[in-house]
């Protein structure tokens, strides 16, 4: 199961525009450490459940959505699976993923750790 750990580390909640569709509503994003005795693949269906049940649809490939969760980073670990890619294969070039993961997380988005992979 995972869960968030007794140190857990969780960011503020922020608004943000889609910067793909201007004319989407914004959103709110932030960023949430857990930790995970399951495979990545169990946490990605977990998710995938709690974003069904709140409604979301995926009509195209980066479409609005209602809930998105995502698995940006799973230790040291390095998936390319047909469903899951890890770490999160856009994020270094999101600031609405990177801003709140520093917030929590500053050693994993340094420049020095970015620059070496």
């Amino acid at each position: 199961m995972c869960k968030s750990p007794s140190n857990h580390r969780s960011t503020k909640q922020r608004q943000w525009s889609h910067y793909q569709a201007p004319k989407s509503p914004d959103y709110i994003n932030a960023v949430i450490e857990v930790s995970c005795t399951q495979p990545a693949q169990w946490l990605l269906e977990e998710l995938q459940k709690i974003e069904q049940s709140a409604g979301r649809e995926r009509p195209y490939k980066n479409a609005p959505r209602t809930l998105d969760l995502d698995i940006l980073l799973f230790g040291d670990a390095k998936i390319d699976t047909e469903t899951l890619t890890v770490p999160h294969p856009r994020m270094w070039q999101r600031a609405f993923v990177l801003v709140p993961l520093a917030e929590i997380a500053h050693e994993l988005v340094s420049a020095e750790k970015h620059n070496a992979e």
